[in-house]
C-alpha cells in the first residue's frame, strides 16, 4: 500500500494526520459529548472522555500484535524526520478542535460538555504505533504538561532506555503474554525484543510515575497461566494492574474470530486469580468495556487528575 492509499484508509477510519503523528476521536468521546457514559479511564482515574486527546506522535510499530485493531498492517505513512514537540502537539491540537465541530450544531450535544471539550485536560499517547519509537518523546510529555495537560502513555515495552527517562501522568506497560514463546505468536515482534521488556518491567519498580500493567487478554490464545503473568508483574510492582478483553475491532477480524473475545464474566474470573497470586484487590470494574482494575493498596480507583 503506498502513503496516498494508506492516507485515505487511515482518513476513512476517523484518524487525522499532522505531521508525524495522529490523533482520533474515540467511541468514549462521542458517548461523553451526547451526555452518554465515559470510558473505562474515567471510572478508574476521573478522566473525563470529552476532554482526552487520543493521540500517537509516531505511526511507526515493531509489533505487529494479533488483537491490534489498527486499520493497516504494513507499514504506515511517516514523515522522514519526526516532528519537533511542540510543532507536533499544535497541530494535533488543531485537528482534535477540528473534530469537534461538527458536535455545536447537532440537537443531541451536551453543549456544557463541547464547551469543555475545548479545553482538552488530558492526552491519551496510545492510539496507533510504538510511542518510544519518537525520538523526541521525553520533550513531548513535559510539553503536554507545561499546558496543563495530564497524560497517559502506554507503550508495549521494547524501549526501556525510553521509558526510564519519561514522566508522563501515568505510565503503561501492555504485557500481552506469560511468558517468551507465547510472546512471540501474539505480538510478532520486528526482533529479539523480549529481553527489553523484562528490562521495562523491572524499571517499572521504582519509575516516579504512576504505573500500570495491562493484559490483554483473547479467548484461546494467551487469556492463560495467571501465574506466569503473576512472576512477570512482580517484578514491576506496579500500582494497579488492568485485565481487559480482547475486542473483535478493526483489523484484527482478519486474524482473529469473534470467539477470541472474552465474555466480562471470564475477564473478572481471571483478574480475582491473578489478585490472588500477586496479593492485589480487585478494585473496580466496568462490564461494558470487560475491563478490572487491580491495584496494589486497594485505595486508589477514583484518582483525580
Amino acid at each position: 500500500m503506498d502513503d496516498d492509499s494508506a492516507r485515505r484508509t487511515l482518513a476513512k477510519q476517523g484518524y487525522h494526520l499532522s505531521g508525524s503523528g495522529a490523533v482520533k476521536p474515540c467511541l468514549w468521546l462521542r458517548r461523553s459529548l451526547r451526555g452518554g457514559d465515559q470510558c473505562y479511564k474515567h471510572h478508574f482515574y476521573g478522566i473525563s472522555s470529552h476532554r482526552c486527546v487520543q493521540m500517537t506522535p509516531t505511526m511507526k510499530c515493531n509489533h505487529l500484535c494479533l488483537h491490534c485493531w489498527r486499520p493497516i498492517d504494513g507499514p504506515l505513512p511517516s514523515p522522514k524526520e519526526a516532528t519537533e514537540p511542540k510543532e507536533l502537539l499544535d497541530g494535533l491540537l488543531r485537528e482534535q478542535l477540528r473534530i469537534l465541530t461538527g458536535y455545536g450544531g447537532s440537537k443531541t450535544t451536551d453543549l456544557a460538555r463541547l464547551e469543555e471539550a475545548r479545553h482538552p485536560k488530558h492526552v491519551a499517547v496510545s492510539l496507533i504505533g510504538e510511542p518510544t519509537l519518537y525520538p523526541y518523546l521525553d520533550e513531548l510529555i513535559k510539553e503536554i504538561g507545561s499546558r496543563g495537560m495530564t497524560s497517559f502513555l502506554v507503550s508495549n515495552g521494547t524501549c526501556p532506555d525510553v521509558l526510564e527517562k519519561v514522566l508522563p501522568t501515568q505510565l503503561y506497560l501492555s504485557l500481552n503474554a506469560p511468558q517468551e514463546r507465547l510472546y512471540k505468536q501474539v505480538c510478532n515482534p520486528a526482533g529479539d525484543l523480549w529481553p527489553r521488556i523484562l528490562q521495562s518491567l523491572r524499571l517499572l519498580k521504582d519509575h516516579p510515575s504512576r504505573t500500570v500493567v495491562r493484559l490483554t487478554l483473547a479467548r484461546g490464545l494467551n487469556l492463560q497461566d495467571p501465574e506466569g503473568y503473576a512472576r512477570l508483574i512482580e517484578q514491576a510492582e506496579p500500582d494497579f494492574v488492568e485485565v481487559k478483553a480482547y475486542m473483535h475491532l478493526g483489523r484484527s477480524r482478519t486474524r482473529l474470530d469473534r470467539d477470541s473475545m472474552p465474555e466480562h464474566a471470564l475477564i473478572m474470573d481471571f483478574a480475582k486469580e491473578l489478585a490472588k497470586v500477586l496479593g492485589y484487590v480487585v478494585e473496580a470494574d466496568v462490564p461494558l468495556s470487560r475491563v478490572a482494575l487491580l491495584s496494589r493498596d486497594g485505595a486508589c480507583r477514583m484518582l483525580k487528575v
